[in-house]
């Protein structure tokens, strides 16, 4: 069974992630890291929590919860960094993160946002209930007092 855990850390153990990630084309893990490094993101902000998902202490997933950088408004959530090992999707740890991320958006934010390049990720967030938007820098919208409700990003 998947653990899901939140963290403060971001240790070498996310290697294997991150490399399947930049073979894949997925450059936010490489931001991810940088950002770490930097200080510019850890997800220590008001409301913020990085999660990592392990299988028997194995890291098969992560993802993020920021404000949201692009708006400037600290009662917006986004989404950030959600990756699962291709050997481990299809298998609910994709969302039991985003589940545990809306749980904790819940508290803080009154909208979470995200934006997605794929159109698997597009069909998986929209099964967990986000809705398709366009916008810069936004691709999908849950309202969290109103989650039945398309809203625009």
């Amino acid at each position: 069974m998947v653990r899901i855990e939140e963290t403060g850390t971001l240790g070498p153990e996310i290697g294997p992630l991150a490399a399947e990630a930049g073979s894949q084309g997925f450059a936010f893990m490489e931001r991810l890291q940088r950002d770490w490094a930097a200080g510019a993101n850890r997800f220590d902000r008001e409301g913020e929590a990085y999660y990592t998902a392990l299988l028997d202490g194995r890291l098969v997933g992560i993802g993020g919860l920021n404000q949201d950088p692009y708006l400037g408004d600290p009662a917006i959530g986004r989404v950030r960094h959600l990756y699962v090992l291709a050997d481990f999707r299809r298998a609910g740890i994709g969302r039991a993160l985003v589940d545990r991320i809306v749980a904790r958006a819940r508290e803080c934010f009154v909208l979470l946002r995200l934006r997605t390049t794929t159109p698997a990720g597009a069909m998986f967030y929209e099964r967990l209930g986000f809705h398709a938007v366009e916008g810069k820098n936004v691709s999908h919208v849950l309202d969290l007092a109103n989650p039945d409700v398309p809203r625009f990003g």
